[in-house]
Parts: C-alpha cells; sequence; structure tokens
C-alpha cells in the first residue's frame, strides 16, 4: 500500500509538471489540496479490487491486466470527486487526469515487476500462454517443468511449485520454486491463482490428490493429473502429451500398489504364453503387460470378435511380433485342445468368465458351464499338455457362495486346488481381488455415463460398499502370482479400506463439474439380485498368510477332497446331459457352499 501510494502521489505531481511548463500558482494550489484525497481514493479503489491480495513474488500478465481495470476504475472515481466535491475552486484539467492515470498504471506495474525480479531472480512477467503452478517437484515434475520452458510452442509457463516434502522447501527445478506445500494449496490459489494446475505425482495416493482437486475446485482453477506410473510405461518421452483430467480412480483414498513388473515376470521372457478372454477388461491389460516382457509367442483367445480385434491392433500398431489371436469360446473343448496343441504354451493366464452378479443371478447355468466347466475342462487340457503354469483370474465374490457368479468363482478356485494336488506336473494358482476400477460393466463408467446424460445416478443402498483397484494393480498381481506361486496357491491384494459407493458417485459427480442433488439427482433404488452391502475378500474357514510383499497375501485353508470334487462336477454335467436343470442347479451350489476339505483353517493372520 505504502509502495502505490507513492506511485499515485509521484504519478499526480508529474502529471501537473509535464501539463504545464511552469505550473500556474492556481494549479499548485490544487496539486497540494488533491493530493491527500488522490492517494486515499487510489488505495482504496486497489484494496477493494482485491491487489493486495496477491504475491508479488507471483506477479504476472494476470496482476497486470487486474492493475489496469483497478486504475481504470481510478481514474474514473478521482475525476467524480474531483469534479463533484472540488476542495477548490479549479478542477484538475483532463490533460492532467490523462497523463496521471498512464503514469499511475505504468509505475505500479514497474514497482511490481521489480519487486518480482528482486524477489524471484529470474521469472518473466509476461509468460507464454497459460501461467501454471506444478504439483509435485519429484522426476516427473522436473521433466514437465523443463519440457514446459523448452517448447514455447505448448505456451505453457510454470510459475511455481508445490511439494509435501520439507527437505524441498526453497529449492528450485529449472529455475522455479518449489514454495509451498499440498496443505498450503487453498492460500496460495487465492492469492495468486494460476490458470491451471498440474498434479505431477505419478505415485502419490488418492488422499493427496483430493486434497489438490479439492483446493482447486473451491478457487475455481482447472486441474490436470499425469496418470499413475504404470500408465507411464508405452514409451511416451513427452509427459505433457499424457496429461488428462482429474478422474475418479485417482482420488480414490486408497495407496495403490506398485510391483516390479520387470523383475517378477522375468519368467515370461522367451516363453509362449495363451490368455483366454484377451479382449476384456482384465485380459487386454494382461496382453498388453505381457508384451513388453518378450515372450517367444503370445496367443490370445476370446470369443467376442470386436474386443479381440481392438486388442490385436493395438499389439500391430507398437510392432509387438509373434501375435496369434483366436476366435474361439473356452467352451469348446476341441477347439481349445487343438489351439493348445498349435501353440504349446508354457504358460496360460485363464481371463476368461461371465462377471455380472444380477445378470448370472438370472441366467446361473451360464455361470456354471462358461465359468466353473469350461475352466475344469481348460485345466485338464493344460495338465495334459503339460504346460508349466496355470494362473485363474479370480474374484472376491468367490468368498460368497450363496450367489451364481459367487458361486462359480469358488468352484473354479476348488478346480484349481484340486488340479494342483492331482497333476504334480502343472503349477495351478488363483488371483483373487475386489472391483477392477473402469473395467466393462463396473460402476465408475455406469456413473459417468449417467452424469452425462444428466442424471440420476444410480446407487443401490447408501451404505453399500466395495473394494476398489485399477487395473494395472490387478494385472502386476496376476503376473507376480505366476512368479512366484507354488501350486495350489491362492492370492489376494490387501486392498486397503473399502469405499462407500455413495460417496463414490458424489466424488464423480463434482469431478464432472456438477453438484450432486444440486445438478445431478443421486437416486437408491434398492440392491440388485445376488447383491451383498459388504464383500469379503476371505473366508471365515481361511487363514491369511503374509508373503515376501506386504501388499500380497496368500489365503491358506484346508486341502480339498479333489476325488470328491470331480465326481461332483461329473454329477453335475451328467445331470445336465439328461435335461434336469434343476438337479444340475442344485448339486451346483450345494459343491460351492459345503466342499470337503481335510483340516478347516479357522479365520486368523499368520506370518
Amino acid at each position: 500500500m505504502a509502495a502505490d501510494a507513492a506511485v499515485a502521489a509521484g504519478a499526480w505531481w508529474l502529471a501537473f509538471q509535464l501539463r504545464f511548463d511552469v505550473v500556474p500558482i492556481w494549479a499548485n494550489t490544487l496539486f497540494w489540496a488533491t493530493l491527500p484525497w488522490i492517494v486515499v481514493l487510489t488505495v482504496g479503489v486497489y484494496v477493494v479490487n482485491g491487489l493486495y491480495t496477491r504475491w508479488w513474488r507471483y506477479v504476472s500478465l494476470r496482476d497486470v491486466r487486474l492493475l489496469l481495470r483497478a486504475s481504470v476504475i481510478a481514474l474514473v472515481v478521482v475525476a467524480l470527486y474531483a469534479n463533484l466535491f472540488p476542495p477548490v475552486a479549479a478542477t484538475p484539467p483532463r490533460g492532467v487526469l490523462a497523463i496521471w492515470f498512464l503514469l499511475l498504471l505504468l509505475g505500479t506495474v514497474g514497482v511490481r515487476a521489480v519487486a518480482r525480479t528482486i524477489l524471484e531472480g529470474r521469472g518473466t512477467l509476461f509468460p507464454r500462454g497459460r501461467e501454471v503452478l506444478v504439483v509435485g517437484a519429484g522426476d516427473a515434475g522436473s521433466v514437465i517443468v523443463r519440457e514446459m520452458l523448452a517448447n514455447r510452442s505448448l505456451r505453457m509457463t510454470p510459475i511455481r511449485l508445490c511439494d509435501d516434502d520439507p527437505r524441498k522447501q526453497g529449492m528450485r527445478l529449472h529455475g522455479v520454486k518449489v514454495d509451498g506445500t499440498t496443505h498450503d494449496l487453498a492460500a496460495i490459489l487465492k492469492a495468486s491463482p494460476p490458470d491451471e494446475v498440474v498434479i505431477a505425482m505419478p505415485g502419490a495416493d488418492g488422499t493427496a490428490r483430493q486434497r489438490v482437486v479439492d483446493a482447486c475446485r473451491r478457487a475455481g482453477v482447472p486441474v490436470k493429473t499425469l496418470p499413475g506410473l504404470y500408465d507411464l510405461l508405452d514409451g511416451d518421452p513427452t509427459l505433457l502429451r499424457r496429461l488428462r483430467e482429474v478422474q475418479v480412480e485417482d482420488i480414490l483414498g486408497r495407496q495403490p500398489v506398485n510391483l516390479d513388473l520387470a523383475s517378477m515376470g522375468g519368467y515370461l521372457a522367451g516363453q509362449s504364453v495363451l490368455v483366454t478372454g484377451a479382449g476384456g477388461s482384465i485380459g487386454s491389460e494382461l496382453v498388453r503387460q505381457i508384451s513388453r516382457l518378450s515372450p517367444a509367442q503370445l496367443t490370445l483367445v476370446d470369443h467376442a470378435e470386436d474386443n479381440l480385434f481392438h486388442i490385436d491392433q493395438w499389439l500391430r500398431e507398437h510392432d509387438i511380433a509373434h501375435v496369434r489371436s483366436c476366435v474361439a469360446d473356452v467352451k469348446d473343448v476341441d477347439r481349445m485342445r487343438k489351439i493348445i496343441a498349435d501353440v504349446q504354451p508354457d504358460v496360460i493366464f485363464h481371463a476368461a468368465a461371465y462377471k455380472h452378479v444380477p445378470l448370472m443371478e438370472s441366467n446361473p447355468f451360464s455361470a456354471l458351464r462358461n465359468n466353473v466347466l469350461a475352466t475344469r475342462a481348460l485345466a485338464e487340457l493344460a495338465a495334459d499338455a503339460g504346460v508349466e503354469r496355470f494362473v485363474l483370474v479370480s474374484t472376491d465374490k468367490a468368498v460368497i457362495s450363496e450367489t451364481a457368479m459367487g458361486a462359480s468363482k469358488a468352484l473354479c478356485e476348488y478346480v484349481v486346488e484340486a488340479e494342483a494336488q492331482e497333476r504334480r506336473g502343472t503349477r495351478f494358482m488363483a488371483v483373487r481381488f475386489g472391483n477392477v476400477l473402469g473395467s466393462s460393466g463396473s460402476v465408475i463408467p455406469t456413473f459417468r455415463r449417467q452424469i452425462l446424460d444428466g442424471g440420476p445416478v444410480t446407487v443401490t443402498d447408501p451404505e453399500m460398499t466395495r473394494f476398489f483397484m485399477t487395473i494395472p494393480e490387478a494385472v502386476q498381481l496376476i503376473v507376480q502370482a505366476g512368479g512366484v506361486g507354488q501350486s495350489g496357491d491362492v492370492f489376494v491384494l490387501d486392498m486397503g479400506d473399502p469405499v462407500r459407493i455413495m460417496d463414490l458417485a458424489q466424488d464423480m459427480i463434482r469431478l464432472m463439474g456438477r453438484e450432486p442433488g444440486k445438478d445431478i439427482e443421486i437416486k437408491v433404488i434398492g440392491r440388485r439380485p445376488g447383491e451383498v452391502l459388504h464383500e469379503r475378500l476371505f473366508a471365515d474357514d481361511e487363514s491369511v498368510e503374509r508373503t515376501h510383499h506386504d501388499k500380497l497375501m496368500r489365503a491358506r485353508r484346508g486341502r480339498i477332497d479333489a476325488v470328491w470334487l470331480a465326481g461332483r462336477l461329473d454329477e453335475i454335467e451328467e445331470t445336465l446331459q439328461r435335461g434336469a436343470d434343476d438337479d444340475a442347479l442344485e448339486l451346483f451350489f450345494d459343491t460351492a457352499k459345503a466342499p470337503v476339505r481335510e483340516g478347516i483353517a479357522g479365520p486368523r493372520v499368520t506370518d
């Protein structure tokens, strides 16, 4: 305020000197009579326009525009005051007012530019294009800042960095200062809002991202983010091309699990690998990650031609060699036997399955045939062909075997355990995880479509919770299980705390620029057939065993009676063949709910 007051007074004096060659007595009297009011009115207008809530250290073209507006208002106020309430008989000449306005604007901008130059040491008052505040001063933040400064065509200028690491405070990355943390972001955005905020923290958890998004939403500042670490492994060296809008997957509070794919997936190098369900959400990502591990042959199997076409095209566009795509149904035993004989796989990842709970509740025979009987047949084909490893993609639904979907996946796990006992030449293992974000038919694409349609967003129960993980995390777990698992193992990922679906819906509505209850209605429609309020990752008869990775666990339980299970599955198939569907379903659910085991384990955690 003192600096602006001095500039206003100096500009008023110089305006009289420039207007008159020799200042007459009446003008000199006018100058002294109006000087205090000129200073008070100018500073008052600047206060009202918020000029003193902005830091000179980060003054920019945005501030110059604000100064221009405030100076115009000050000119109008001074002119009105001088004409309506003249302190002496004379009023200031129009030339004096015009010169004073130009000098005032030049002086206030100049003072701020000098202040920034002194405080920052470098930086420009007129940045190229959008002013960007970068959150994250690690490797990703460094690359982002360097690209912005080096590439003028991007029209982006980094003006500041924020990072929660106290050791980085006050340091500079490529001349841009690290000043503040994500906890300070709300105050920073209020004092000196940039044009855009970029979150450059690929490894950050959802809580930190949520804090940044909330601060930006309250300040009305657009925010973008880099995707997670695993999404950056496609060889594109320009991180700025990967910036995208923040999605709900980015702000889930759970700490993401990042495993070392290169080391844990090394067993696939030079191997023939077959993936069933290769066109699905999990299967296609599994194919992408395996393709980076240099397999000798990669075979894709899916009965959905369109899905298979898309992942096949992706592999071709990325010059992945030795790929074979087979349109085939895993229930077609003869076709699968021929494919396995032709490609001679060393490793099979079995991701083909029907997975939607309400739909399978209405079509239990499809769950039985496609999930259980097809898995049994494929496992037997794999053992007969001498496949080294067979990895079943399972789900937490297998823990609750009262539903058709849960019962079918529980039986799939039993099949893998039984085969592990009976067939010593092949390692059979299963991987169990919760809901996968963004997979086909999952809640997030459904919510996104409903929001785009204007609502309502449908939630089955306000108290319903689910475990969530990202597709890359699920794939990492599957690949790791194939490498470290022993025959008969069932692996489970520590997925943290479950997420309340109502909170998820509200977060998605806000992230898409709407307000829940105001712009988009949230409608509770009641639970659908087969849905449970809360899901579990372990059954009551399972013990939880820690592994070498703190987020990867092994479910231990009594050994399945392989002979009993084989007899039951034979009986189910025979019952189906003679058309006794009701009897087959009864056998199906009884087998899933009450398996014959040796030494049932109690619920406990062991190291």
